[in-house]
């Protein structure tokens, strides 16, 4: 029975609450005129000056709402009810307060638990003090718990929905890394295989060619090293106890598949240039997979496109991709909301040390460039 309350006493803040946002300002900005034009077009309020007064300085509390959300709550609330008791007046009154409905909100949106428990009963005890003091009758007091308690509401739905957003990318970045460090095994699995071969051969000759053993150890050390620093890299991409799927990847050499004539919708037309014999097989699978993940996004989404291309080239130090479709300019794909599909291309390009893009083209169609490192250099 205890479990609950104390699960939600325990609840911490969302991580990185933004601070204060143009969005905020503006608030202020508005609500600040209309509070003095309400004072000015209501002559019936008792005590008008001090009521525009108090509502015009309660107003900041908007700004630190989602850094210092209990505080805020508290300064508003023990302030509209302390005014009474010294004048006869009150700047609840006034209709311009209710953008305090905003600072319940922001408590259970962006407060820990304890700070949500402290703030409601604050705003319970303040309502009752309200109700004593016989300045608000019963029906007034259950109006405004009904409308605090939908702005409450809307606040944890908005957490609650914030945070299974996180865990979903969450979850899509740890099966990228996963996906990486399959790869990654490739690549180790490359450069024992190279090892091998060279020690094969070195025994092979050892007795015409003296020389050739101490060339096998030469190339076998650096194959090691080089082993060692990937092996080292599939350690920090996986960070978890669990155990990933090592079976076979793809590489650059693969992206011919990508071309299928047999299938139905847009064409792919592949091309590869540059020098692509010494690059890393971890570079060569994040190429494919950001290859083939561009191209499946362009036939599921690409509406009336006709052919999707898909280049590849390199230089001293880079290795750069671009897929692009001719599909109408009003696709689904929104670049400012990008889908699960396009977070993990872009954590595996980071991961690698490189970047990825998407968005639409001047004219129309889709486009994703990505860029990694020729090194794969794993952060």
């Amino acid at each position: 029975m205890l479990s609950l309350p104390r699960s939600v006493w325990d609840e911490p803040r969302p991580p990185n609450p933004p601070l204060r946002v143009w969005r905020d300002w503006a608030l202020v900005g508005v609500i600040v005129p209309v509070a003095v034009l309400e004072g000015v077009l209501r002559p019936e309020l008792p005590w008008r000056v001090v009521s525009v007064i108090v509502a015009v300085a309660l107003v900041p509390t908007l700004l630190w709402r989602r850094s210092r959300p209990l505080l805020m709550v508290a300064i508003c609330f023990v302030t509209t009810n302390l005014i009474p008791l010294l004048v006869a007046g009150s700047p609840s009154e006034m209709y311009v307060m209710a953008y305090m409905l905003i600072l319940p909100y922001s408590l259970f949106r962006w407060g820990s638990g304890r700070e949500a428990v402290i703030g409601l009963t604050i705003m319970i005890t303040a309502a009752c003090l309200s109700m004593v003091s016989d300045r608000t009758v019963a029906a007034d007091v259950v109006g405004a718990f009904a409308v605090m308690l939908s702005a409450i509401t809307l606040g944890v739905a908005f957490r609650y929905r914030a945070r299974a957003r996180m865990r979903e990318l969450d979850q899509v970045k740890l099966l990228e890394r996963e996906q990486l460090a399959r790869d990654l095994h490739d690549t180790v699995a490359h450069h024992v295989s190279a090892m091998a071969i060279r020690a094969q051969a070195g025994l092979a000759t050892s007795a015409s060619r003296p020389n050739a053993a101490t060339e096998a150890l030469h190339v076998i050390e650096a194959e090691a090293s080089r082993a060692l620093a990937e092996m080292r890299a599939m350690v920090r991409v996986l960070r978890r106890d669990q155990p990933a799927d090592l079976a076979p990847g793809r590489g650059i050499a693969d992206l011919e598949q990508l071309a299928d004539r047999t299938r139905s919708g847009p064409s792919v037309d592949v091309e590869i240039s540059g020098d692509l014999g010494d690059l890393p097989p971890s570079v060569g699978a994040a190429i494919y997979r950001l290859a083939q993940e561009s191209v499946t996004n362009a036939r599921r989404h690409a509406r009336h496109a006709t052919r999707i291309e898909v280049r590849v080239a390199t230089d001293d130090t880079s290795v750069h991709l671009r897929v692009s479709d001719d599909g109408d300019s009003g696709s689904t794909r929104p670049a400012a909301s990008p889908g699960y599909g396009l977070i993990g291309m872009i954590e595996r390009a980071d991961l690698l040390g490189g970047t990825c893009e998407a968005g639409p083209n001047p004219g129309r169609g889709w486009t994703v460039t990505a860029v990694l490192p020729r090194t794969g250099s794993v952060t």
